[in-house]
């Protein structure tokens, strides 16, 4: 035997490292899902089938919910406050980086394919990735003159975004014979929600059943989340017009359409290649999102419609099937998981941990406690900065900046958060020590100072964005405003 057939043969007695495929969405709540009817109308055959397949980590929350920041956690395995990305504007540290590279190193073929908008508007190629497929910020829908950055070159956006970005995904995986990783980031299902032309209006006079904590009489709640109601993200004057929240989950719900057709295709690739039990697949989402809850839209707090995510994963050949796993699981918590399925060690100075034990039905030491934070910005001043501790039972909730009450929830008995406790006489132990450990917690991961970064101009620049003559609010979208009530 030549030495070529002896390394062939040696080859294919080696394990294999496992494919692995994370697909995130953007503005995905947890209870969006079929399978957990977060509304009765939903439809998700493919991301039910993934659970089904699978596992459901059922408590599953970013540490900032907020596009940029969650997505550098997400490739750092780190809180905000230390790798610096504590907004949508602030550019990535020099130096940064980000966990594919590890994969590179150990024989992995890499590819981002979708929304990146990190440190600004963006679309070029980031280290740690052979592969690349962008568009810059938040990207459109609908075919934009923009187009697409494809490694470096700019081609056109030919039609849904949802559908194109799947199409580069399943063509990446179609070329590969080696271990891969592909990273799907959807623009959807961020609003302004357009659905795919095949979707449009499917759910169109289905009932929305509203939150209880819309209407629900709040035992003190902050000042300050009872003026939002009035702001632009707030129930009673959403983005400045008449929105309904109805219509609005209604559109949400069919562009979610479209990512779960996608979900579809991906696995029916790895199918046909024989890879469908052998690869890991997770979904996950960036952040939740507000729909009334406590009388807001949007995301930023700490509320659990807002931290809390869907998260998803399945790969027979590492776990068995049908499992749901209570413990708390975090954005921070994807990079040590997917190197350690892949083999490779992760690096010191992380916050996560791989919950790839937890999922093989393993008794492991889990946190008993997740810290959230999120800083305040001038272009969306209607939240205050906030730090909050969440275990099991409770949840406290600490305002920087703002004169106001902070807030105690005991989630066993009060899911919604609805009675705050904070004044309680029977629980100000609980909230002593919760903060006692909140500001522990940030002191060990260097979170004690506070990120600051210069403006680009005066206060009227900052509100107008491109100069005195520019609209007098802050642009959120870029899509056209919702529709309006007549």
């Amino acid at each position: 035997m030549n030495r070529r057939a002896f390394l062939q043969v040696l080859a294919q007695t080696i394990p294999r490292p496992p494919n692995v495929i994370f697909i995130l969405t953007d503005d995905h709540r947890f209870d969006a899902i079929g399978f957990l009817k977060g509304q009765p109308f939903l439809e998700t055959p493919h991301l039910d089938s993934l659970a089904r397949d699978g596992v459901h980590l059922k408590n599953a929350f970013v540490t900032t919910a907020l596009c940029s920041p969650s997505r550098a956690s997400i490739l750092t395995g780190k809180y905000a406050h230390k790798h610096k990305v504590i907004d949508n504007n602030t550019a990535i540290p020099k130096g940064t980086t980000f966990f594919p590279s590890y994969l590179q190193k150990a024989g992995y073929k890499t590819a981002f394919i979708g929304k990146w908008h990190m440190g600004g508007e963006s679309d070029a190629p980031q280290p740690g990735f052979d592969h690349w497929v962008s568009f810059r910020g938040q990207g459109t829908y609908l075919p934009s003159p923009n187009g697409l950055n494809v490694n470096g070159k700019t081609v056109p956006q030919k039609g849904y975004i949802t559908d194109e970005l799947t199409d580069y995904a399943v063509d990446f995986i179609e070329k590969q014979n080696q271990p891969y990783f592909v990273y799907l980031s959807h623009k959807a299902v961020h609003s302004e929600f357009i659905p795919a032309e095949r979707h449009k209006d499917k759910f169109k006079g289905q009932k929305f059943v509203p939150p209880p904590s819309l209407t629900a009489e709040a035992i003190d709640r902050p000042m300050w989340v009872q003026n939002q109601r009035n702001s632009w993200h707030g129930v009673d004057y959403p983005y400045h017009s008449t929105l309904d929240i109805a219509e609005y989950y209604q559109r949400y719900a069919e562009a979610l359409c479209a990512v779960d057709e996608s979900v579809g295709r991906i696995l029916a690739v790895l199918k046909q290649r024989g890879e469908l039990d052998s690869t890991l697949v997770i979904y996950m989402g960036d952040n939740g999102f507000a729909f009334g809850e406590h009388g807001l839209i949007d995301k930023r707090t700490a509320y659990e419609e807002s931290m809390r995510v869907p998260l998803l994963a399945r790969c027979p050949a590492l776990f068995n099937a049908g499992q749901t796993i209570p413990q708390v699981v975090a954005n921070l918590d994807i990079m040590p998981t997917v190197l350690e399925a892949a083999g490779v060690p992760a690096p010191a100075g992380g916050d996560g941990a791989s919950f790839l034990p937890l999922l093989q039905g393993k008794r492991v030491p889990w946190r008993d406690s997740l810290l959230y934070e999120y800083y305040w910005e001038r272009n969306f001043p209607q939240t205050p900065t906030v730090h909050a501790l969440r275990t099991d039972q409770y949840k406290y909730m600490r305002y920087h900046g703002v004169w106001d009450l902070d807030e105690l929830y005991d989630i066993q008995s009060d899911p919604r958060e609805l009675r705050n406790l904070i004044k309680s006489p029977a629980h100000q132990a609980i909230a002593k020590q919760m903060n006692q450990r909140l500001f522990e917690i940030l002191e060990s991961t260097d979170g004690m100072n506070m990120p600051l970064y210069p403006d680009k101009g005066g206060q009227n620049s900052l509100r107008n964005p491109k100069g005195p003559q520019a609209a007098p609010f802050p642009k959120a979208f870029e899509q056209p405003p919702p529709k309006v009530r007549p």
